[in-house]
């Protein structure tokens, strides 16, 4: 066992974020903290690096054991460079050294009668270097820097959000650790990245504590699911979807145990207040019986709401909602998007995905029309109302309050033609009642999301455009903004690394695979992860190996060089494979929907075993038919 907490409980103010909790952590566990926002999670995963301390109870970790902690917000360095930064996690050992060594200097200056005390230091601090391994720390930086391909003489301040998070889990791994606690980990980092860290945290062998949002992360990686819910922990063995799974059963079981309780605490009530009867019939067990009821309704906690998101829907957008023609956009002289040509029809689902800096928000402010192209021509739909999600929550002032952020100086807001006070409106967001007047500057991260999202909810749109929508969300508010979105029957644009979030509300994708070009593929992300990974085990059975382009629906009928050195027949073939994944896909979705509702397992094997082995089919006909293209187009 590595870390262990027994009877722990913290609260901040009279709210308690953990009440008498237990948990134990075994070495080469996997273990994912899931729960709402200010539940108290990033506390928790502090406790157990000893960054703090609990109210009551105690956090024990084993005897000599190395304990990693990756705080959820980015910090900066006091080091310039990113070989300082990583050397810095291994401080202790650094000043060790250097104590040893200017005492080996002093020592050698003393002459012939050293001190007796400075040898013993000089002792204790070889064995500290010793155990450590400190003698070889230069070794130990260069290696782990070149395990995460990190540039030692890179600048910390002039990298980009995802390279500073992966220099600091550096910082954290060069020491060794037994167990590594990870907050948020996958925060402002793109799907490659996220990728990169999935294997690499697969590799780790000692154990995981983590918090993170991203359900497709926490499936791979976790081997057991804590839920912190109300102050109280539970432990799920699995990944997160068969904790989902678990969950929904409990909270029925509870929710139906606490309508019985109910019940009868209102039968007893009603007895009571007949007061003749209760004196007359001396029953006092019972009235004892009853104020025992009424103690445990009171300290009951209840489960906190659910955020209640509506978008309003404006008037249809024109048929045509984006047209680029060889549009190019460059920042001193550096493209970032190369004649990009695409349409984007009324009605269609669009994920853009793509490293971080390849472009993506600027393609999103080029069809918004915040930038113009350099060059070629962009042309934009009649009728469009648009409602926007920056990602950096620019439309956020940060000095105003909760109600003239939504509101604007007034006190209703329109929602679905419904006039509504905003009070009400911001609670079903879940602000208390206490915060509406503060300044949107003391929100936290995932409030501050939830507060854009109101924002831009109370506000008719067509057109929805969503950029990085899901950083700082708790799960359960994801999962109902991907209900939102998923019903949303005007257009979408969606920017996003969530791989789960992408694949449930999106039919096709714009790729940005740098210098400037934008690929289109029809699919959801797992689709297109599908195709790239047979695209490279073609690549890589060549020798050579081609240039294999990811193919586009304006492309699909190739250029005239290609097509000379393809077959009539399979330039046939390849014409129609767009249309055939995507009536596959759509009979896919159709039967994941079946398969996943509550009741489908309730029914007769004779009706479970046919859908499920046609579920199977049709997934191993789309991976047919992507490794067909692959080889078409190769």
């Amino acid at each position: 066992m590595l870390i262990r907490f027994d009877d722990v409980s913290l609260a901040y103010g009279s709210r308690p974020l953990l009440d008498g909790v237990d948990l134990q952590v075994q070495a080469a566990e996997r273990v994912c903290v899931v729960g709402r926002n200010g539940e108290g999670k990033s506390s928790l995963l502090r406790l157990a690096a000893g960054l703090s301390q609990p109210d009551r109870g105690t956090v024990w970790t084993r005897p000599g054991a190395r304990i990693a902690h990756l705080a959820q917000d980015i910090a900066t360095a006091d080091a310039e460079y990113v070989r300082d930064v990583v050397t810095s996690g291994l401080r202790e050992l650094l000043d060790a050294r250097d104590e040893y060594n200017a005492l080996a200097s002093a020592l050698a200056d003393a002459g012939p009668a050293p001190d007796a005390g400075r040898a013993r230091r000089m002792d204790e601090l070889h064995r500290l270097l010793d155990a450590g391994d400190g003698w070889h720390i230069e070794q130990r930086v260069a290696h782990v820097l070149s395990r995460l391909q990190l540039e030692g003489d890179a600048r910390f301040e002039q990298l980009s959000g995802g390279w500073r998070r992966r220099t600091l889990l550096a910082r954290a791994l060069v020491c060794a650790p037994d167990a590594l606690l990870l907050d948020e980990p996958t925060n402002h980092l793109d799907i490659e990245a996220i990728e990169w860290l999935e294997s690499f945290l697969l590799e780790f062998t000692g154990a995981l504590l983590f918090v993170s949002h991203d359900r497709t992360f926490v499936n791979r990686l976790a081997t057991r699911v804590v839920e912190l819910d109300r102050g109280v922990l539970s432990s799920w063995p699995g990944n997160y979807d068969e904790f989902a799974v678990k969950k929904a059963q409990q909270l029925e079981i509870e929710r139906q145990r606490n309508e019985l309780f109910d019940k009868k605490l209102a039968q007893e009530e009603v007895w009571i207040r007949k007061g003749i009867e209760a004196r007359r019939t001396r029953n006092e067990g019972r009235v004892r019986a009853l104020y025992a009821l009424r103690e445990e309704r009171r300290e009951r906690r209840e489960r906190i709401g659910q955020v209640d998101l509506t978008v309003q829907e404006a008037g249809e957008s024109g048929r045509k909602v984006f047209e680029l023609e060889a549009a190019s956009v460059a920042f001193d002289g550096r493209a970032v998007l190369r004649e990009v040509s695409l349409r984007i029809m009324r009605g269609e689902r669009v994920g853009i995905v793509g490293p971080n800096g390849a472009g993506k928000s600027t393609l999103i402010r080029l069809l918004l029309g915040e930038i113009e192209p350099t060059s070629g021509s962009v042309r934009r739909g009649t009728r469009l109302e648009v409602a926007y999600y920056d990602q950096q929550r620019e439309q956020l002032r940060l000095d105003a309050s909760l109600i003239d952020n939504v509101g604007g100086g007034s006190e209703y807001v329109s929602v679905g033609g419904e006039r509504r006070h905003i009070v009400g409106y911001l609670q079903d967001f879940l602000f208390r009642s206490d915060q509406l007047r503060t300044p949107a500057s003391a929100l936290s991260g995932g409030e501050r999301n939830r507060l854009v999202l109101a924002r831009l909810f109370a506000r008719p749109a067509n057109l929805l455009v969503l950029d990085e929508p899901t950083n700082d969300l708790d799960i359960d508010t994801l999962e109902l903004l991907e209900e939102l979105v998923a019903g949303f029957p005007g257009t979408l644009l969606l920017v996003s690394h969530d791989r789960a979030f992408l694949d449930r509300v999106v039919t096709s994708l714009l790729v940005l695979e740098g210098e400037g070009h934008v690929r289109e593929f029809v699919g959801g992300y797992s689709d297109w992860a599908r195709y790239r990974d047979a695209r490279a085990q073609q690549e890589a059975s060549r020798k050579p190996a081609a240039p294999v382009r990811v193919p586009q629906r304006a492309e699909v009928r190739a250029s005239p060089t290609r097509a000379g050195r393809r077959s009539y027949k399979d330039q046939r073939e390849l014409d129609a494979l767009p249309a055939l994944l995507e009536s596959l896909e759509s009979e896919k979705a159709a039967v994941e929907a079946e398969v996943n509702d509550p009741g489908f397992y309730a029914r007769s094997y004779e009706e479970v075993g046919p859908a499920l082995q046609k579920l199977e089919d049709l997934t191993r006909r789309i991976e047919a038919a992507y490794a067909r293209w692959a080889q078409l187009e190769g």
